[in-house]
Order: C-alpha cells, then sequence, then structure tokens
C-alpha cells in the first residue's frame, strides 16, 4: 500500500509543506541534518537548525462518511519523538477537540463525526509537540489543512416551485417562452455532481426544453388559443450529467396562450325581425344584435353599422361597449299608413385588426333585419303645427275668422269632434263648430284692449273620446280707425302779460290709440266758432305737432286772467276721427327774459278741477257729519241707566227676590201683549217698563226668524242663545217669540193644574245628579222615611 507523507520544514519563518513518497514501513534514513549558514544583522553570527518534519498518513478526508469506526484522519509525528511516550501531541484550530481528535501519545488523529463538505469544505489545524516533563515545546507550532472530498449528495433545486409564463397564440416554432434555473448544492470543480441536464417531463410535443439553459421554447407551431389556452409543463433537472445515478428535482411551468386578433366576428343568424309600434318616439330601443369574436379583450370589440337598406334614414344601430352588442333604434318617426317595412343590411367590424392576420380573409361580417311597423290608434292630426288668424276689431258676433282641420291619421279614419279649450279663453270671446272647426266670435273686439288672442283648439276622436290632440290659434285683431287722436298729454300753458304778437307760447303734439298701417298723421285747427282768433292762433308743423302764438301784444291779468283755446285734432285714416282739446292759457307776470313770476290765485284753481260749489259741497258734508256725531253721543247720555243690583261681586252669585207678583194678561203696564201678535216688533228687544237695567249689558241684535215656519226649530234655538249668552242678565227679560204655535201634546205645563198628591213621583234621581242637588234630594227624596 502506498501512502502519502508531509514534511514540514520551519526555515526561518517559512513554513514549507513537501509531500514525498514513503513505503509502507515508515522510515527516517532519509531525513538528516541540514546546516544553514546565514549573517545575522546584529552579530553576524552563524546559525545552525536541524531539519525536522510532521508525518501524515492521510490529508484529505471524504464527507457523509457512514462506516462502524471513526474516520481515520492522519499521524502527527516529530524526529523528537524516541518512542519513550515522553513527548504529548496538542491540536487546536477548526474543529479541534470537537471533530477531530488526537491521540496525545502517537499523534493520530481521527474524524469523531461525520463531515458535510457543502457546510465547510476547509479546516485549518495547528499542531505542536512539548515534553511531559519540562512543558516546553520541543517543535514550533504548525499549521496544516484537511480538506474534505465532495460527493453527490445534493439534488437539483429550482430558484421556484412553479413558475407562470405567457406566450401570444400562432407563436412560430422556437418561440422562447421562460427560461428555469436549477442549483446543485455539491462542489461543481470536483466530478461531475453539480453538472446539471434539463429535460422535459409533461408538456410535449408543445413545448421543448434546452438541455444546458433551461429555456422553454415552442414546438408546434400555430397554436390557438381559442382551442386550448393552459398548458402545465414539468421540467427535469439531473446532476451528473444526466448519466444514471445522477440526482434530480423538478418544477411545474404554467404557460397561457394570450389572445391576437385571429378571428373575424360572425354573425349566428343571417337575417334578424324585430318590430316597432309606430308610435315609439326617436331613440326607442327595439332590439340587439351581435356578432361572435372568439377573441377576447380589445381583439373582440366590433363595431356596427348600417351599410345600406331602405330604412337607413329611419333607424340607427349603435354599439353597446360592455357586451359587444348592436343596439337597433328608432331614428326618426314612423308611420304605419306611410311604410309597414323596413328592410336593413347591418355590417360588424373588428375595431382593432392585426396585420399578421389580414390574409385569412376580411374581418367584419354583414347580416338582414326587418323591421315591421304595428298600427296603434293615434290621436288626430292637425293640418298645421300652429295657426295664425287675423281678424278686424270691428267683426260683428257670429262672424266666422277661420278654420282648423284635422283628420285621424289611422286606417278606420274616425270622425272628429272640435272645441275651444276654455282655460285658454276664460271670457269665451271665440267658439267653434265641433263639426268642421270653424272659429267664431261669440264677443265684440277691441283692439286697444287685447291687441292679441292666444287659444287653443282641441281634437278629439268621436269614437274613441281619449285620443285628442291640441294646436295652438294665435289670433291677430287688426286696427279699425275708431279712436279720435287727443293730446298727448296736459299742458300747462301760460302767457306773460308783455308778450308780443307772433310769440310762440306752447308746442302741443297727439296720440292715437289705432296704429295706421302707414303711421299717425296728425292735423291741428282752432273750431270754426274761433277760427279767427282775435288772442291766439294755431300753426300746424307738418309733423303731428302745432304751435300756439300770440296774435297781439300785451295781456292784463285784471282783465283776464284765463283764456280757454278749443283746439281740433285730426287724423288721417279712414273714417276720419277727430277731437277737441281745449288749451288752458293763463296770464302770468314774467321778467325781461320771459320766465314766469306769479299767476292769477284763480287760475291756479282751475286745473285742480275743483270749483266753488264743490268746496261748498264738501263743507256742508262734514258739518252735517259734526251734527250726526253730537246728537248720537246725547243720545247715549239719556240712555244711560242706574244698575238693577250693586254690588261688588258677580250678579249671577246672588239671588234676587221679587215680592210682587204680576198681574197676568190684564196688566198691560209689565209688558205689551201685542208683541206676541206682531212679527215685525219681536225683534225689538224692549226692555221691562217696571225694572230699569244696566247699561253694561249690551242688547243682543239677531237675525230675522219669523220666516221659519218650524215653531219648535225657533224656540230650541233661542232658547239656546240665551243660554249660551255670556252676557245675559241675571234679572228678568223679555224674549219674544213670534208663533204662539198649536196645543201641545203635553198639555199644560203649569203647577196649578198638578196633582194634589205627589205619592206617584219619585224624587231619588236627585241624589244622582251630585252634590248641587243635595239639598234637593234631601227634601223631596227622604218624605218616605220621615212619614215612615
Amino acid at each position: 500500500m502506498r501512502t502519502y507523507s508531509l514534511t514540514v520544514l520551519l526555515w526561518g519563518c517559512m513554513l514549507h509543506a513537501v509531500p514525498v513518497m514513503l513505503s509502507q514501513k515508515r522510515t527516517n534514513k532519509h531525513l538528516h541534518s541540514e546546516r544553514i549558514t546565514g549573517l545575522s544583522e546584529n552579530d553576524g553570527k552563524t546559525l545552525h537548525r536541524t531539519k525536522r518534519g510532521w508525518m501524515w498518513n492521510q490529508f484529505f478526508l471524504l464527507e457523509e462518511y457512514t462506516g462502524p469506526d471513526t474516520q481515520y484522519v492522519g499521524k502527527l509525528h516529530t524526529d523528537q519523538d524516541k518512542g519513550d511516550g515522553n513527548l504529548k501531541y496538542i491540536l487546536t484550530g477548526d474543529g479541534a477537540g470537537s471533530l477531530f481528535i488526537i491521540d496525545e501519545n502517537t499523534g493520530d488523529i481521527h474524524a469523531a463525526k461525520k463531515l458535510d463538505r457543502e457546510e465547510k469544505s476547509l479546516y485549518v489545524l495547528r499542531a505542536k509537540a512539548i515534553d511531559r516533563k519540562t512543558g516546553r515545546q520541543v517543535e514550533p507550532e504548525s499549521e496544516f489543512i484537511i480538506k474534505i472530498h465532495d460527493i453527490n449528495d445534493n439534488e437539483p433545486k429550482f430558484t421556484k416551485d412553479m413558475y407562470t409564463a405567457s406566450i401570444p397564440e400562432m407563436s412560430g416554432v422556437g418561440t422562447p417562452v421562460i427560461q428555469v434555473t436549477a442549483t446543485d448544492a455539491d462542489d461543481a470543480n470536483y466530478g461531475n455532481s453539480a453538472k446539471i441536464v434539463y429535460s422535459i417531463l409533461q408538456g410535449q410535443p408543445y413545448f421543448s426544453v434546452d438541455p444546458e439553459t433551461g429555456i422553454i421554447k415552442t414546438a408546434l407551431p400555430d397554436m390557438s388559443r381559442e382551442n386550448r389556452e393552459q398548458y402545465q409543463v414539468v421540467i427535469q433537472a439531473k446532476d451528473m450529467g444526466g448519466q444514471m445515478g445522477g440526482l434530480s428535482g423538478t418544477t411545474t411551468v404554467n404557460i397561457t396562450l394570450t389572445d391576437v386578433n385571429d378571428n373575424p366576428p360572425r354573425f349566428p343568424q343571417s337575417t334578424y325581425q324585430f318590430s316597432s309600434p309606430e308610435s315609439a318616439p326617436p331613440g326607442t330601443p327595439l332590439g340587439r344584435i351581435k356578432a361572435n369574436d372568439p377573441d377576447v379583450g380589445e381583439n373582440a370589440e366590433t363595431e356596427y353599422s348600417i351599410s345600406s337598406g331602405d330604412g337607413s334614414d329611419m333607424f340607427d344601430i349603435i354599439t353597446d361597449k360592455d357586451t359587444q352588442e348592436g343596439i337597433i333604434t328608432v331614428k326618426k318617426q314612423l308611420d304605419f299608413e306611410n311604410k309597414m317595412l323596413y328592410t336593413l343590411r347591418v355590417e360588424a367590424i373588428n375595431t382593432h385588426p392585426d396585420p399578421r392576420f389580414l390574409q385569412l380573409g376580411p374581418f367584419k361580417d354583414t347580416a338582414l333585419v326587418k323591421i315591421s311597423v304595428e298600427d296603434i290608434d293615434e290621436p288626430p292630426v292637425f293640418s298645421r303645427s300652429s295657426y295664425l288668424i287675423e281678424v278686424d276689431e270691428d267683426a260683428r258676433e257670429g262672424s266666422i275668422i277661420g278654420q282648423v282641420v284635422a283628420q285621424d291619421p289611422d286606417i278606420t279614419k274616425n270622425a272628429i269632434k272640435y272645441s275651444v279649450d276654455r282655460h285658454t279663453d276664460l271670457d269665451r270671446i271665440f267658439n267653434i263648430y265641433s263639426g268642421n272647426g270653424s272659429l267664431f266670435i261669440s264677443k265684440t273686439l277691441d283692439r286697444e284692449e287685447t291687441p292679441w288672442h292666444n287659444i287653443t283648439v282641441i281634437a278629439t276622436e268621436i269614437n274613441n273620446p281619449k285620443q285628442s290632440s291640441q294646436v295652438p290659434v294665435f289670433i291677430r285683431i287688426l286696427d279699425i280707425n275708431d279712436h279720435a287722436p287727443e293730446f298727448a298729454k296736459y299742458y300747462e300753458t301760460f302767457v306773460c302779460e308783455n308778450a308780443k304778437a307772433g310769440q310762440l307760447i306752447q308746442t302741443v303734439s297727439a296720440v292715437d290709440k289705432d296704429e295706421p298701417p302707414r303711421g299717425h298723421k296728425f292735423f291741428f285747427e282752432l273750431v270754426p266758432e274761433f277760427a279767427v282768433h282775435p288772442n291766439f292762433s294755431i300753426i300746424d308743423n307738418k309733423d303731428n305737432t302745432a304751435g300756439i302764438l300770440t296774435r297781439r301784444n300785451g295781456y292784463s291779468r285784471s282783465k283776464m286772467s284765463t283764456y280757454l283755446l278749443p283746439v281740433i285734432i285730426f287724423d288721417n285714416d279712414y273714417p276720419i276721427q277727430s277731437s277737441t282739446g281745449t288749451l288752458t292759457i293763463r296770464v302770468c307776470a314774467c321778467d325781461s327774459r320771459g320766465n314766469m313770476q306769479s299767476c292769477n290765485a284763480e287760475a291756479l284753481l282751475l286745473p285742480a278741477g275743483l270749483s266753488t260749489g264743490a268746496l261748498i259741497a264738501i263743507l256742508l258734508c262734514i258739518v252735517i257729519l259734526l251734527v250726526l256725531v253730537v246728537l248720537f253721543a246725547a243720545l247715549k247720555r239719556q240712555r244711560k241707566k242706574e244698575p238693577l243690583i250693586i254690588s261688588k261681586d258677580d250678579v249671577r252669585d246672588n239671588i234676587v227676590t221679587y215680592n210682587d207678583e204680576g198681574g197676568g194678561e190684564e196688566d198691560t203696564q209689565a209688558f205689551d201683549i201685542g208683541t206676541l201678535r206682531n212679527p215685525e216688533a219681536r225683534e225689538e228687544s224692549k226692555m221691562r217698563r217696571d225694572v230699569i237695567p244696566e247699561t253694561i249689558f249690551q242688547i243682543r241684535r239677531t237675525a230675522p226668524l219669523w220666516e221659519n215656519i218650524d215653531i219648535q226649530d225657533f224656540i230650541h234655538r233661542r232658547l239656546k242663545e240665551n243660554d249660551l249668552d255670556p252676557s245675559a242678565p241675571p234679572y228678568d227679560s223679555l224674549a219674544t217669540y213670534a208663533y204662539e204655535g198649536n196645543d201641545s201634546i203635553a198639555n199644560s205645563l203649569s203647577s196649578l193644574e198638578s196633582l194634589t198628591t205627589d205619592g206617584n213621583q219619585d224624587y231619588d234621581y236627585l241624589s244622582d245628579w251630585g252634590p248641587r242637588f243635595k239639598k234637593l234630594a234631601d227634601m223631596y227624596g227622604g218624605e218616605e222615611s220621615d212619614r215612615d
């Protein structure tokens, strides 16, 4: 058996390890002393060193040793060891004493535990030999290394337990998908323990893997997502270069095929049928159609349009972005009587085509859509959306001013009746013939009061009153020259006392309520009686104004303080209308510039419109009112009476005793029996003649009730009035009843005709009336017990 020995040479501070080949029987003959001569820096003495060496049987150690004995590492030996046991070997460093144990007598080193190269591949130890007797080192401490040899004890491991990848569908063969990576903890520099080879266990024939790099690639062309979207691939990594006996690990790769726009939209059917009532308003959805596209996302986005058809103007189609459906809607108002069936050619096209797949064909499809219009009972339709009628304001009542026309649009052509919405014609100025829709006047018109009338006419089907429609009718009242022009305002005209002849003192204008088509044109002149006025004249300015001029020099307030000048105003329309307006011209004192300073007081009163007679009448009315007030106050003082009872307490808390008995019907001093027979006198609440009532209580006036022939009701109402009156006095007063009435079935209620015995009277009920009637209950209810 061949062994290796490691000779350790110590030379100064240098340590050399020299491996030499030894025979199985160790010998020291080749070790001899060497003389080394050197010059010291201090004294130049010659140094002598004897050659020594550490002897090793082994310095490599296998990991994961599983033998029955401890694994032998090597042997420490020095030339100084004579075999007499005087030397002691000591080991220090990595794992000394725990992993590595040395025999201190022989220097043999053993591994006490199983070692793992992946945990630690190199151990550095130091050895020394000491004399047991002196404890002195016989050799300097030397360092050596133990290397752990690797064995294939670790399988390859992938960086992820599961990989996820995606690739577009229709990709070519060899398109990279993803790279997987596995690592091996074994020593890559020692043997093939860490050399990994990749292979595919599951996923063929769709995918392949590069054995060295682990890159997964597609293996089949034109893989379609619509056929299969998900793939699960299992990859194996095996060490030892993939040879038998190598360790392996696996991982799973989930591969998804992403979508590309490689499919055009397709309608599932070639023809669609829809229907719509003719009353459907624009924008009403009629139905949905959808072209199926196996693609997803934006690759399946489809745009719908109407390419042709006789209903392209009547219908529209919009795209629902959420469902990718085409919604057919009404575009214009339908009419069953006009057209009952429409045909549309609808086209669906992809909005995001992929140029790589255009050779597969056009990415669009078409379908035929038929829409039938359903007939419904429609309300009448007027010939116009509104009517404008013009009528002269002098049109007579009953005159026809215009006509509205409506008809039933349905095939049945039901009869129509017309009416005016009275909410729009509260004064009932207009009316309509229900049969033909002719409008006529019911009252006279006045353009100046209301120049326009806006009414609403209703057309209703006779067979179905629920079907009705309305139309506005605008009636314009045309002007007739029926108003005369008049002064535009009230003019306060004055003339100075020092005025000169021909001086302009006032410019007047006119207004007219009428509106002639050519505009107003007014003419001014004096009345014929004053055609040649000695004091003033008028000049027509031909612009609807006129000037008032003086005709003499100087005016005197003392002689004439006010002048009245009547002026005639004409218009130029037919028939000509005219009116006379009177100007009141006051004579005033003016300064040299013509500015008014003062005028006559009487002239100031005239414009106010109050004459002397009116002022006197007002004063007389005031005097009469004062006299009436004085008379009323005097009557109140005379009617003041003394109170019947003078007490601070409420009169209703006192008992008033009358000691005298009335004289009956023959006593005419107490009351007037005639009032019972005179209905007109019963409303006068007459006082008793023998009693002076307090004036603080007001006499109640009641409404005349003698027209009521129900005497019983009359009496009950009067009783209620007296019972509920809070101001009713406690003393006797006259309550007049106008009718006596017939005999009562209860006969007389007078106590004079009552039975002399009261044995049949039961007064026990008085006890149930409360404490206020306790005294009466004791007086009447206790008689039987008293008698007993």
